[in-house]
């Protein structure tokens, strides 16, 4: 019990050295709209498995009913399943930034942008434009390493 007392000291004074300047929205309206997005991916996906004669049988087993789907109702799952991804890189990134007060300019951008690249993203896998869904999905990713490094960048310099 002592040993866990004393390796978590450390991350208490680096909790109490963060700035005590309120946290910038932005961070927690980029998590927000992130989350959004990886339920706006369901929309796509749901209107092929309606063309794809779901039924409630299909609950039992729903991943089975891909074959079923169309071309482009397989890309929304794929879509969809990858948003998720996206999420769980973004999420930690975007609470990194709101929990050490990042404030740069580079950091609010890529927070603001990230959600708005993957709602991209979605149509541009389902439509099947590679160029377009490759440049939404690196950007996307890029902008979750920004908030990566700044987020860091911030509490570095708080110790």
């Amino acid at each position: 019990m002592a040993s866990l007392e004393k390796s978590a000291r450390p991350a208490q004074a680096l909790l109490l050295a963060l700035p005590m300047s309120a946290p910038d929205p932005a961070f927690a309206w980029s998590l927000l709209l992130a989350g959004a997005v990886v339920i706006a991916s369901v929309v796509p996906l749901g209107a092929a498995r309606s063309q794809a004669d779901f039924s409630m049988a299909d609950l039992a087993a729903p991943r089975a009913m891909f074959e079923r789907l169309p071309a482009w109702g397989q890309r929304a799952s794929w879509a969809h399943q990858n948003s998720f991804e996206a999420f769980t890189l973004h999420a930690p990134a975007a609470l990194l930034c709101l929990i050490a007060g990042v404030a740069s300019p580079v950091a609010l951008a890529a927070a603001w942008l990230h959600p708005l690249l993957r709602l991209l993203y979605i149509p541009a896998y389902v439509a099947n434009v590679p160029p377009l869904r490759a440049l939404c999905w690196a950007s996307g990713l890029l902008c979750s390493g920004l908030l990566y490094v700044e987020g860091l960048r911030a509490l570095l310099a708080a110790r």
